[in-house]
């Protein structure tokens, strides 16, 4: 906590103990660097400065304020949570780790948070920064991805937690982990723990923590279908289908199962919707090469298919329409370069 009284960085959710604030940034940082959560942290409590703001929202507003952050589950459950504390609780937040606990997209690690922060409860957080920085001073062997380690962790970060400022803590912990204790070239020769390290004096470092084999990522083929009418307006369609990108919206979608080369190959396709290809419609593809886009336990190779309808078609949307909505990345790069 001394270290952390003279290192620590200023961010403006550390100005306050509002659960509001304390709560929309724990839940945009989650999965996501600082750097690249600031901005969306700012412009949310820009669009929605209060709790009851994001509740009367529509989901398509928080979405496309989301997007690009990924894990867009995490805004669709805060955006419920806005919701029930707003109408069931009376727009008052839970004061105890147990009833925190029973809000819709907070874990553990959110409850902590909130409850050490806002309330001073006594409740560790552990996450990355944590298990790694515990994880090499006390030589812990089990890894992190397991399912012993968040008990082992928690109890450990638990019993170094003193009964006074848990929040300042907290914050120490994970704030020394991410700017001292890194992944990589931590900086132990100026650490204040490094005479007792195990990690450091057993010469560990670079091997803890240590992580279980990685989970197999599956390789999935997208065929976007870009179809304009003569009015020049594009189909556009919520995605329905539970998984990635859940109500976001998109082009219409065909997965194959291998990328596709051809018009004729992606024509002759048994899912291709063949009322929508008229007689001498034009069909081209518009990228050469697949658009290789990386999550976290999916690699999708990406196609967008060009498609000149002839007549006017139902439920098209113009440009402008279309650029409001919210989109997954790898559609709104595309937009960007083709509208």
């Amino acid at each position: 906590m001394d270290w952390y009284g003279e290192n620590k960085r200023s961010f403006v959710w550390r100005e306050s103990q509002e659960p509001y604030k304390i709560w929309l940034s724990e839940v945009i940082l989650q999965q996501t660097r600082t750097a690249q959560g600031l901005p969306y942290y700012n412009r949310f409590l820009s669009a929605f400065p209060t709790l009851k703001d994001l509740a009367v929202a529509s989901e398509d507003e928080v979405l496309k304020l989301w997007q690009g952050l990924g894990y867009y589950s995490r805004a669709r459950n805060l955006h419920f949570t806005a919701k029930y504390i707003h109408s069931e609780l009376n727009g008052v937040f839970p004061n105890t780790f147990e009833s925190l606990l029973q809000l819709k997209g907070v874990g553990d690690y959110t409850a902590s948070a909130i409850a050490s922060i806002c309330f001073e409860l006594p409740q560790a957080v552990v996450d990355g920064n944590v298990y790694r920085f515990l994880s090499r001073y006390f030589g812990i062997l089990t890894p992190i991805n397991s399912s012993a380690a968040h008990k082992e962790f928690k109890k450990k970060a638990q019993d170094l937690m003193g009964k006074s400022h848990p929040g300042t803590f907290n914050q120490a912990m994970m704030e020394f982990g991410s700017l001292h204790c890194t992944p990589k070239k931590p900086k132990c020769q100026s650490c204040p723990f490094a005479k007792s390290c195990i990690a450091f004096n057993q010469n560990k470092i670079e091997r803890l923590p240590l992580k279980t084999s990685r989970i197999k990522i599956k390789k999935r083929f997208f065929n976007y279908l870009v179809i304009k009418d003569q009015c020049g307006h594009y189909l556009f369609e919520k995605r329905t289908a539970k998984g990635i990108w859940y109500n976001l919206y998109q082009f219409p979608l065909l997965e194959s199962t291998k990328t596709l080369k051809s018009k004729h190959a992606l024509v002759a396709h048994a899912d291709f919707p063949k009322e929508i290809y008229l007689n001498n419609s034009e069909v081209k593809l518009w990228n050469t090469e697949p658009i290789t886009h990386k999550l976290s336990h999916q690699n999708l190779a990406v196609s967008f298919w060009e498609i000149e309808a002839k007549d006017k078609l139902n439920n098209a949307h113009s440009k402008a329409v279309i650029k409001e909505l919210a989109v997954p990345v790898v559609i709104q790069n595309f937009i960007e370069k083709f509208f």
